[in-house]
């Protein structure tokens, strides 16, 4: 039986397991200094103030997470947010990823977000599969951006629309706040 849940404090220690190989052996995220279990779980908490962080689990392990994040600082880009997510590499190949990743994006909605952006290390083959498959379109390349594990690498952004662009928008909901009644459905209706 698989939970798709909202992340907690207690996921620290096995959302960080997951992340650490992208980070010493791997391009997918930037980040070249693995930050500690104490520092992941002020992430988690830091995030869930308006954005949506989510695992998936399965007999009490937890096996990937996603989560959004804001995209840049300015207050005219409040309704884009940036996704991520991370599948433990025994996980990977079984569906997960884009199960994951299509409740991230329905959370989004609800919280009145109208676009997704996924930001991928390229080749990352199949991240762009997922990406291609899951609605997101190419949006452009930040060309040899990032210098890590001894080379240059090009950026490829991805997008997609969750909703038509209000004019004027509504105000986006931060996660904590969105109804109960709704999430909880959402996320039950996804769980196998």
């Amino acid at each position: 039986m698989a939970t798709i849940r909202t992340a907690r404090d207690a996921d620290a220690a096995a959302i960080h397991a997951i992340y650490a190989p992208s980070v010493s052996d791997g391009a997918a995220t930037f980040e070249t200094a693995l930050p500690g279990v104490d520092a992941m779980r002020e992430r988690i908490r830091s995030r869930l103030r308006h954005y949506p962080w989510l695992v998936w689990e399965e007999a009490g392990e937890v096996l990937a997470y996603a989560y959004a994040g804001r995209f840049r600082e300015r207050a005219a880009y409040d309704w884009i947010a940036e996704t991520s997510i991370y599948v433990r590499a025994s996980a990977q190949r079984r569906g997960i990823a884009r199960r994951l990743y299509g409740v991230l994006l329905d959370v989004m909605r609800l919280q009145g977000l109208a676009q997704a952006v996924g930001v991928i290390t390229l080749p990352g083959t199949a991240s762009v599969a997922m990406h291609e498959a899951m609605g997101f379109t190419p949006a452009g390349v930040w060309r040899q951006c990032g210098y890590k594990l001894g080379q240059w690498w090009d950026v490829g952004v991805w997008q997609k629309e969750l909703q038509a662009a209000a004019n004027p928008p509504a105000t986006v909901t931060p996660f904590p706040q969105l109804p109960p009644a709704p999430l909880q459905e959402l996320l039950e209706s996804r769980n196998t």
